[in-house]
């Protein structure tokens, strides 16, 4: 046996935790469907102000990122070594980089330069480093969280000067703000590190109390779901290509 098919057998996988990230990813592609349809005209909805898309893009990354520290507590519970952990980090930092680049091809006026993967790619760090605070990762979720609003608060009394450095480009990806910045994903580190820090305890208390909670199988006919779930990244970069891709052929079909 390998090396890599060893390390493969110590760190076995949990469909649940698979099938919860797969379920985030099938609402993602839902609601990107939809946003497509809307960029080119199709279906005209306003996903900036709407609150019945803007909420829905707050439950979407809230369970992904839930998962994500849900699965770091796994991998810190199962000895994950560092080296194992920088490996995956880097696929999700190259991967960062790619939807930068892909995102300034589309929309150069509001290209993706702290989304979803950049935030996580910081925040998975935060979470490695602090895996042992224990319960005190619940109190420090709910920081993390409430932070943003105490900052503006602040924010608010100090002045404009203050509120233009933390609104720029150099330090906005905090999510100290008090003005969202005009660009196509914005996943700040607050207060967006303390769902993901929720994850981890969450994940710490199921396997202290419950893991026979993730040790479960999955419901029949939702493996699909488990096998998203492992594939996750591949699959987050490449789907929002496909679909532009599949409905602008068919805008371009139709209209010749």
């Amino acid at each position: 046996m390998t090396e890599s098919s060893t390390a493969r057998a110590r760190l076995p996988r949990y469909d649940i935790v698979d099938a919860l990230r797969g379920v985030a990813m099938v609402w993602m592609t839902v609601f990107h469907f939809c946003f497509d349809l809307s960029h080119l005209g199709l279906w005209r909805q306003n996903f900036l102000v709407d609150p019945f898309w803007t909420n829905q893009r707050v439950l979407i990354v809230s369970l992904f990122l839930f998962c994500a520290g849900l699965g770091q507590s796994i991998a810190w519970a199962q000895g994950q070594s560092w080296a194992r952990f920088f490996r995956r980090w880097l696929q999700i930092v190259l991967a960062a980089l790619l939807v930068s680049v892909g995102s300034y091809l589309v929309f150069p006026q509001s290209y993706i330069y702290f989304g979803v993967l950049h935030g996580i790619a910081v925040m998975l760090l935060i979470v490695r480093c602090t895996s042992s605070w224990g319960r005190w990762l619940w109190f420090a979720g709910l920081l993390a969280v409430l932070s943003p609003w105490a900052a503006q608060s602040w924010l608010s009394g100090m002045g404009e000067g203050w509120a233009a450095l933390m609104n720029g480009r150099s330090l906005n990806w905090l999510g100290w703000i008090t003005q969202k910045p005009f660009t196509e994903d914005y996943v700040p580190i607050f207060p967006w590190l303390g769902v993901m820090w929720w994850g981890m305890a969450a994940g710490q208390w199921l396997q202290r109390a419950h893991r026979d909670w993730l040790t479960r199988s999955v419901p029949a006919g939702t493996g699909w779901l488990a096998l998203m779930g492992r594939w996750s990244l591949s699959y987050y970069l490449l789907h929002q290509p496909i679909l532009l891709g599949m409905l602008s052929a068919v805008v371009w079909l139709t209209r010749r």
